[in-house]
């Protein structure tokens, strides 16, 4: 710990006043640290004591930063902020609430080491210039592509997309995932077969600091469309058993093989068309609000088919329901991401 304060850390965070700052961690039955017999009561968890929890200092940290903690400092901590952690009392930091960054998938050559190997060894050469790209197109973000953006507080990119028949909300464009993922829930509402999935022997991490549990893998046509001019590739998606605010996450595969850029401050996407114009898919800024709240909540998110008849042309939509949660689940209701048919774990 970098402070020194007058009480002691486990009677420090149970003070209403303080313990209504601190982000606490998501609980495990995993030890977190190499000390099996120490417990951390920040944690609830053994592995390490809790006066070397990084987790809690990094939080103190700006507690103190803010002054709002001056009353419980012992003496000046300008010398103890300097110094660094111990290796011997390093430990396991479990990730705070839902951080949708992925790691694992089909980039970086694919999910096995000699893939990946096979992956590394160009990279250490000089590319030369291949032949240009139809798809390559000048994608410019201007002052016009803000007139219609509310002001928000760094809202992520939120659009929708059209697959398997269905239009599909709450499609998160998350640059910094490796892997593009659908999520159990929202392969349900699809109303897809679950022999459509392909076996997929890699991992992924990034959701809760552990390894997240993939059902396998489908390749599905994908419209992204801005109501006047549309594009439809196959996708390529890792179906994955865990909650999440969002039904889809577009990663670098998807964004990279549309030839795809985002940019949070004009929230938009856009990507080229067949017909070399530019596709200009608006985030929806409500939708994108109200999932980063279920996020911080830690909510599942929640989805419903909306049944269309056989005569409309109108595809069918994943929509997700207004903050309400099913008292008594029907086939026709959400089926909540745990609910995983037999012989799907791989």
């Amino acid at each position: 710990m970098r402070h020194n304060f007058v009480v002691e850390l486990k009677d420090l965070i149970v003070m209403p006043n303080i313990a209504d700052r601190l982000r606490p961690p998501v609980k495990n039955d995993k030890v977190l640290g190499p000390l099996k017999d120490a417990w951390c009561e920040f944690h609830e968890a053994f592995g390490h004591h809790i006066n070397n929890c990084l987790a809690l200092g990094h939080q103190l940290d700006e507690l103190v930063k803010s002054d709002f903690l001056k009353d419980y400092l012992a003496g000046s901590s300008m010398v103890a902020a300097l110094a660094v952690p111990e290796e011997d009392q390093a430990h396991e930091m479990p990730i705070h609430g839902e951080v949708h960054t992925i790691s694992g998938g089909f980039s970086g050559g694919g999910c096995t080491a000699s893939q990946r190997k096979r992956y590394v060894r160009p990279m250490n050469s000089v590319a030369e210039e291949g032949p240009d790209d139809p798809w390559e197109s000048d994608l410019v973000f201007t002052k016009a592509d803000l007139r219609d953006v509310v002001p928000h507080d760094n809202d992520p990119v939120v659009i929708s997309v059209i697959t398997a028949g269905r239009r599909v909300h709450r499609v998160l464009v998350d640059q910094g995932s490796s892997a593009d993922v659908m999520f159990w829930s929202t392969f349900n509402k699809l109303q897809l077969s679950p022999d459509l999935l392909r076996p997929y022997t890699g991992c992924l991490y990034g959701f809760a600091g552990d390894q997240v549990e993939v059902l396998g893998y489908l390749e599905l046509r994908t419209t992204f469309t801005d109501g006047t001019t549309s594009r439809t590739e196959s996708i390529r998606y890792l179906v994955v058993n865990a909650n999440s605010a969002y039904n889809i996450l577009l990663g670098r595969p998807a964004l990279n093989r549309l030839r795809a850029v985002a940019s949070t401050r004009h929230m938009k996407m856009k990507l080229p068309d067949p017909s070399d114009r530019v596709i200009v898919i608006k985030s929806d800024q409500e939708e994108a609000q109200k999932c980063y709240e279920n996020s911080l909540k830690r909510k599942r998110g929640v989805v419903m088919v909306m049944e269309c008849s056989p005569i409309a042309e109108m595809p069918m939509e994943v929509e997700p329901l207004e903050e309400v949660e099913p008292v008594e689940a029907t086939p026709d209701e959400a089926v909540p991401a745990e609910e995983v048919p037999r012989g799907l774990h791989p």
